[in-house]
């Protein structure tokens, strides 16, 4: 079923792809669950002509619904895909093969706020302060409900009994909160700083990336045949990506730029407290390579929230040759 729904979302973008000459350049799709400013050094990497330089086409199409990115590339209709590698050890588990070959979001892009006059008391302890809190979150599945999960265990709270976890859509979380339904947010950029602006929530009262430190959050993924059968290719992409990456941290009003032709529709205020978030945060990689750590991160993650089975050792779903490469050809 999740292969049928992959064939028509993207049988619409793979039409349009006429057979080129043998000169032209080679065209990749690239599969995403949501088009987010977190991959803004992909599209850099795009609007910026790294990817064509090396004679690559790189195209983006948007698969919504649970794994359907990761089984564009499994099924060979994309490329390759950007989400967890957590997907990669999934595939996995089920006999398939895939490799997170580039690093984008290295850490976990998620916030906790509180709805006003919910806040916690000054020096109060957190399972003490959680208990009995209804939670607006993501669906289950989801990396913000998997770190909601992770945590709650962290604190010694059971997800079922001593909280309540409204599992929703991302666009549902301010209408949860604004409607009382919930009393906690788990949310990101810029549904955290639309809330703010409503009135719905001051600033957050847990920051996920400086309280998990290096997560694997977004990567790059390939099917491994792709490696065994054309390593060049991979190389190719692999250094525009991480050309994307430099460039967004040396020019951040270049990036910013690129930003508002990708998202033209997002208003101004909104895409730049998300931009400045996610660079106070350092939620970007900064040179592609995905440490040993920010595995670690994700795997307990996964593995607490009963998503992930078993772990999965790090070089059975991720290969950072290429950004090696990349990077010592750059020193």
């Amino acid at each position: 079923m999740a292969s049928r729904l992959v064939g028509v979302a993207l049988v619409a973008a793979l039409a349009t792809l006429q057979a080129p000459p043998a000169h032209a350049q080679r065209t990749l799709l690239v599969a995403e669950p949501t088009h987010g400013v977190g991959y803004l050094p992909l599209y850099v990497a795009i609007r910026n002509g790294y990817f064509a330089k090396d004679g690559l086409d790189v195209k983006v199409m948007t698969v919504d619904g649970g794994s359907t990115h990761t089984n564009a590339v499994l099924t060979g209709q994309a490329f390759a895909f950007i989400g967890g590698p957590e997907h990669n050890a999934y595939a996995k588990l089920k006999g398939g093969e895939l490799r997170a070959v580039a690093n984008v979001v290295d850490r976990g892009n998620v916030y906790f706020t509180a709805r006003k006059g919910s806040e916690p008391k000054p020096g109060q302890e957190r399972p003490a302060y959680f208990k009995g809190k209804s939670f607006a979150v993501g669906l289950y599945g989801g990396t913000p409900n998997s770190i909601t999960r992770y945590l709650l265990k962290k604190w010694n709270l059971d997800a079922r009994k001593d909280v309540t976890l409204i599992e929703m859509t991302t666009s549902a979380v301010l209408a949860a909160v604004k409607g009382g339904r919930a009393e906690i947010a788990v949310t990101s950029e810029p549904l955290l700083t639309q809330g703010v602006k409503n009135g719905l929530w001051g600033e957050p009262i847990i920051n996920i990336p400086k309280e998990l430190g290096p997560y694997a959050y977004s990567t790059l993924n390939v099917r491994l045949e792709s490696i065994a059968k054309e390593p060049e290719l991979v190389q190719k992409f692999v250094r525009g990506v991480v050309q994307g990456i430099k460039f967004t941290y040396a020019d951040p009003e270049g990036a910013a730029a690129i930003a508002k032709k990708e998202f033209p529709t997002m208003p101004l205020d909104d895409l730049k407290a998300t931009l400045d978030r996610t660079f106070a945060d350092g939620l970007w990689s900064r040179d592609g390579m995905v440490s040993a750590e920010s595995w670690n991160t994700g795997e307990s993650v996964v593995l607490a929230a009963g998503i992930l089975k078993k772990p999965v050792p790090y070089d059975d779903i991720i290969d950072m040759r290429f950004v090696r490469a990349v990077n010592a050809a750059s020193n």
